[in-house]
């Protein structure tokens, strides 16, 4: 796999459009920290590490609101292997006017566009999520 990242935002966005519960998704550091940011932010509802012998599995429980409408209208992949996408402080991207979130990978962590203003710090743009 190439791109463990937008391997983990198409599983979430396919499990979505079937109205899935729960999606379980190959462990590692970085997709924990967005996942534990989604938390956060209230995108997800729980966000669990099992052990299976192995890196693990990270299972998210998905968060729908009224008749099986999700709270995630959108992820979208930044910064890619191939073209990588870096933004400083001042030109911090705003994702749908202030209403999603920009989740980037700073020296200071993983953390959203307003974590990153707030500590004046740039970083690469990971992806985007409304």
């Amino acid at each position: 796999m190439t791109d463990p990242i937008a391997d983990m935002l198409t599983r979430i966005r396919n499990a979505l459009m079937v109205n899935k519960e729960t999606v379980e998704i190959p462990s590692s550091n970085m997709k924990k920290a967005i996942a534990d940011i989604m938390l956060a932010e209230g995108f997800v509802s729980d966000v669990k590490l099992v052990e299976d012998g192995y890196n693990g599995k990270l299972v998210i429980t998905l968060k729908y609101a009224g008749k099986k409408q999700p709270v995630i209208n959108g992820l979208t992949r930044v910064s890619k292997p191939g073209l990588r996408t870096y933004t400083s402080v001042d030109d911090m991207p705003k994702v749908m006017n202030g209403m999603g979130i920009a989740v980037l990978s700073t020296n200071k962590g993983i953390m959203t566009d307003k974590q990153a203003k707030a500590a004046n710090v740039g970083g690469e743009v990971l992806c985007y999520i409304w």
